[in-house]
């Protein structure tokens, strides 16, 4: 059985900020790896006005001890008033990825 995984997701203004918080979660073992997805747009409302945003998805895998902490130091990082921050739980995955998943965030 493998330990619980999950994804870690969170838009940034930039490629750079974006690559400094997974570079430092990864440095601190709170995420196994973070994925940066570039010319994601978004269309939300934000304080009355509709806005318009290219944004950097990141896509991190971590591990259910480590969510807590990944989420929070990734809030510490980033730049947005209300960042977007999701915990997806994995219900499943190739066992060898997982297992490396776990492993990485020891």
């Amino acid at each position: 059985m493998h330990e619980d995984v999950f994804l870690l997701i969170s838009n940034f203004p930039g490629a750079d900020t974006a690559r400094k918080a997974v570079r430092l979660l990864v440095e601190e073992r709170l995420i196994a790896c973070g994925n940066l997805i570039m010319g994601v747009e978004s269309i939300y409302e934000w304080k009355g006005k509709i806005e318009n945003a290219n944004e950097v998805m990141v896509i991190a895998k971590t591990t259910a001890d480590r969510a807590e902490a990944a989420m929070a130091r990734l809030r510490a990082l980033h730049p947005y008033e209300v960042p977007e921050i999701l915990l997806v739980p994995v219900t499943t995955g190739w066992p060898d990825y997982l297992a490396w998943v776990a492993a990485q965030c020891r």
